[in-house]
């Protein structure tokens, strides 16, 4: 029997969390958001971030062990994002696991965060696990990255695809700050976008080699929208936005096409990608983007076209959270792949 404790503390949240290998079953899941401490800045300021982790991490862990029952003796093995993110709250995870890992004399196993991201699909709402065929393609979407994978096994993989700037999160937070909805932006973008029925008034660009390259790119999408505003005179290139031009009504227009032009952008890589890797046997939409209703839902139209499955994990499992390390130590521990105590944030 083994029982993992998973510690996530890669950018802004503050997690969590415990898996029992043997019943294939999450036992806990805490999560502290510090969403509330970074928003009036627009971002996340990452002095604030790591200490805040400070503040949190005993707490949260000890929380986590409780809803699951079990004492740190209890525990087999400690898991814990080590790369990447911001340098500071890694550094207050992986030393808090590692003083835990040597107090209690357990394993521990360092994390990948975007490896944890793609097996997230794995996780269910009723915190079971999802029997999610291999090969498929994984389309894992966040603030900080966008990459299309090719996953043949746990822990085997290869990236066919991915942002050669910004990523699709980033494209979401950038817009929604200028147009007026604050941070984080995703899930206000899409509301707004709601409000016109997901329509595409400005008709923004896509990727040039849309069709050719599984590689993406949101630079020039985020440089277009604004440069659109201030045509229609809401944006100033030296002052920034002009609110009293920033009308309820322009806001949606901006979100509902921003929103489709990055969902066609999804769909039409996700349909290379099933052309390119025909064995694929089903689609996976995992990472903080993959919150959004209506992008998934254009994925799982285009999945059920090529006859492949669509599997997308819920909402508490696509951001930052510590399920999908636990779990992802789970199967590392099988394969013993465990970590030095000398494990730091730059290996």
């Amino acid at each position: 029997m083994s029982i993992i404790l998973g510690i996530e503390t890669s950018c802004d949240e503050t997690a969590a969390a415990v898996y029992d290998s043997e019943n294939k079953k999450l036992l806990s899941n805490t999560v502290f958001s510090q969403i509330k401490l970074h928003e009036i800045y627009g971002g996340v300021v990452p002095e604030i971030a790591s200490r805040s982790h400070l503040e949190k991490m005993d707490i949260i862990v000890d929380s986590a062990l409780k809803q699951a029952n079990k004492t740190l003796e209890e525990i087999n093995y400690i898991a814990v994002t080590n790369k990447p993110g911001l340098v500071g709250s890694l550094l207050v995870g992986l030393c808090f696991a590692k003083t835990l890992a040597y107090a209690k004399n357990k394993k521990l196993i360092g994390i990948n965060h975007l490896e944890a991201h793609i097996f997230s699909s794995f996780l269910k709402s009723d915190n079971s696990i999802e029997k999610v065929p291999f090969p498929h393609i994984c389309l894992s979407a966040s603030g900080g990255s966008t990459v299309l994978y090719y996953v043949k096994n746990f822990g085997e993989y290869e990236i066919i695809g991915q942002t050669t700037d910004d990523a699709a999160g980033e494209a979401f937070d950038k817009i929604a700050k200028i147009i007026g909805f604050g941070y984080p932006g995703g899930a206000k973008i899409e509301q707004a976008a709601s409000q016109v029925e997901f329509k595409d008034f400005y008709k923004y660009p896509r990727t040039k080699n849309l069709t050719k390259s599984l590689d993406f790119t949101f630079s020039g999408l985020k440089t277009a929208v604004m440069y659109d505003l201030v045509k229609k005179g809401a944006y100033d290139l030296n002052k920034g936005p002009i609110w009293n031009n920033i009308t309820p009504e322009l806001q949606n227009k901006v979100s509902g096409s921003l929103l489709v032009c990055i969902a066609d952008i999804f769909q039409a890589k996700a349909e290379l990608a099933f052309k390119k890797y025909p064995q694929a046997k089903a689609l996976t939409f995992v990472g903080g983007v993959a919150c959004n209703n209506y992008i998934s839902e254009r994925l799982k139209n285009i999945s059920q076209k090529y006859d492949k499955s669509f599997i997308t994990p819920p909402c508490k499992f696509c951001a930052d959270n510590a399920a999908m390390i636990a779990f992802t130590g789970a199967y590392k521990a099988k394969q013993n792949k465990f970590s030095d105590l000398d494990l730091d944030v730059f290996k």
